[in-house]
This record gives C-alpha cells, structure tokens and sequence, in this order.
C-alpha cells in the first residue's frame, strides 16, 4: 500500500479546516456540497497526492494517507451496536468527506446503514463471526458491495481507534499483482459470467447479482469483482478458477496495520479487501474505523437516486 505522509504543517493547516466544517449540522447533501467546496483549501501536497491516486491508483490499488488530524482523546466511547453511523458533522467526517470530493463523490446505499453517508465499522457483540463490518474473526477478501450493478468506486477507511492488541490488519490484494500468477485458461474463465453473488449480511439479505464475470474490462488492466465469502461458482471449472484466485490473492496480500489518523484509500474496481482477527474487548476503547464510499461517476448511477441524492434506494 503506497503511503502519504502529512507534514506538520498540513496537519495543522487540514485541522483548522476541517474543524470549520465540523460545525454540529447534519451529514447530508447541503453539507456535501460545502465540503466539496473547501476541498480547494486542503493542504495542496493532499490535493495533489489524490490526484495521482485517481489518475492511477498503482500496483497495489491502494494508498495510505497517514497524520490526518484525529485526537483519540477527543474520541467518544466506540460505538458497539449493528447499524451504528455518524450523522452529525465531526472533524473525522469532514476529513472522510473532504478526501471523498477530492476522488469523486460520496455514496451510499439506503439499504445499508440507513444510507448514512459516514458510517462506523465497529465490533458487536454476538457478531464476532459475521462476515461483515460488524465482526471481529478473519474477514475474507471482497470487493465492496459485489453484488451491487453500482459497486463503489473507492471504499475509504480513516482510524479514530486502534484495537487494544494493535494486530488487526487490513489485508488487500490487487488484481494488478494477481493477474500475472494465473494461467490464460484460468484468466479466460474468470472472465466469463459463471459466478453468482449474493448481498453482505449488513444489506439484511435480499437478492443477489445476474450472472457475472470476476474479471471485466480490458485484458491489460481488468476490473475485479468476486466476493470470497459470497460468490459462487455456476461451474465446476468456474469453481476451480476461483480457486485458483484465491490462492493468488493469498501470494500477493499486503497488509497495513492502521492507527488513529490514518486513512485507506481502497480502489474498489482492482482491489479486493479484508481484514485479519482481532479480540474486542467491549469497554468502549475498541476498535473503530469510520467509513465513506466514493462514485467517481455519480452519473452512472442517477436511475438509482431519486431527486439527485447521493444514497442509492436500489
């Protein structure tokens, strides 16, 4: 994972900023479209270093931007309920929705988490192996939403607490450095839609995608879409080569163990994610990550918001 460290003086300077934005309202369209607007204020080495993030998100698919300006100490207790989401404006979600109008736009899905556009990912009790936002045991890779005809285009993760053993990972793994370890039999059969994929537990079920392919695009550089936990093969030599995938990802996983103020930045098209075990403790220190989704074409998906909203109903 490529990393962005900030200077500090950007710190300071992206502090100040976000700080004016965390003025206690609501998280919702209007307050979006004040934060696209302070974008142009970020620190211009952030600004910049986005930018060549969304040109190209690299090899890895992947960047850590690290000194973001979260104070635990200023952090309330960890949330430990299903659903739990940020709606009022806070410093880390005017950092989380600052980097997003930098990539494109936030989403989010009326389904999930109440179509809150900031939400918490946090351990539950009773959850703990759920394959899920919710859970604590060893989540297998996925692309964000898989399932889903207008999947995210990033999936960001900002840190506001560490587990008490620092030793949960994010884990990913790009097609970008998958792709050359698989045979052209294999890479064909990826590509041809054999695979089903059903909805994450935190979309409470419901139905699942059209037949489609794991790999798409162009050869060179294809899209990836395959949700480990979740997609299933339609053949047996579509069985196989997933497979076959998933011993590919396991040779090229990186892993990034992430502390209070650091941000990954996932492209959701070449990268899958996931995260290793950890053991909350539920007294209020636990894990939590704040979480944002960005469409870098909010268009695509404009038959799924009703009145040009940034929460897709379908």
């Amino acid at each position: 994972m490529s990393a962005l460290t900030l200077s500090a003086e950007d710190r300071s300077a992206l502090d100040g900023l976000a700080r004016e934005l965390a003025d206690g309202g609501d998280v919702d369209g209007a307050w979006v479209e004040r934060v696209r607007e302070a974008w142009e204020r970020a620190p211009l080495a952030l600004r910049q270093g986005i930018r060549r993030y969304r040109r190209h998100s690299g090899p890895q698919g992947s960047l850590l931007v690290r000194n973001l300006p979260v104070r635990e100490a200023e952090i309330p207790d960890t949330p430990s309920v299903a659903g739990s989401v940020q709606r009022t404006t806070t410093v880390p979600a005017a950092l989380l929705v600052l980097v997003a109008c930098g990539l494109g736009d936030p989403i989010a899905y009326a389904a999930e988490k109440s179509g809150a556009l900031v939400q918490d990912v946090v351990p539950v009790p009773g959850h703990e192996h759920v394959q899920g936002n919710t859970g604590s045991a060893m989540l297998s890779f996925h692309s964000e939403n898989a399932f889903h005809q207008h999947r995210p285009d990033h999936l960001m993760l900002l840190c506001l607490r560490a587990d008490h053993d620092r030793v949960a990972g994010l884990s990913t793994a790009s097609v970008r450095e998958t792709l050359p370890l698989l045979d052209e039999d294999t890479t064909k059969i990826l590509s041809s839609p054999e695979f089903l994929t059903a909805p994450p537990p935190s979309f409470g079920g419901g139905d699942g995608s059209e037949p489609h392919a794991v790999l798409h695009g162009s050869p060179e550089d294809p899209d990836l879409r395959v949700d480990l936990a979740a997609t299933t093969a339609l053949t047996e030599q579509a069985e196989a080569a997933l497979a076959r995938l998933r011993e590919a990802f396991a040779t090229t996983t990186r892993s990034a163990r992430l502390v209070p103020g650091d941000l990954a930045v996932v492209d959701n098209r070449v990268t899958v994610h996931g995260r290793s075990l950890f053991r909350p403790r539920y007294d209020g220190r636990d894990r939590w990550l704040q979480r944002t989704f960005v469409a870098a074409d909010l268009r695509r998906s404009r038959d799924h918001r009703p009145g040009d909203s940034h929460v897709l109903t379908r």
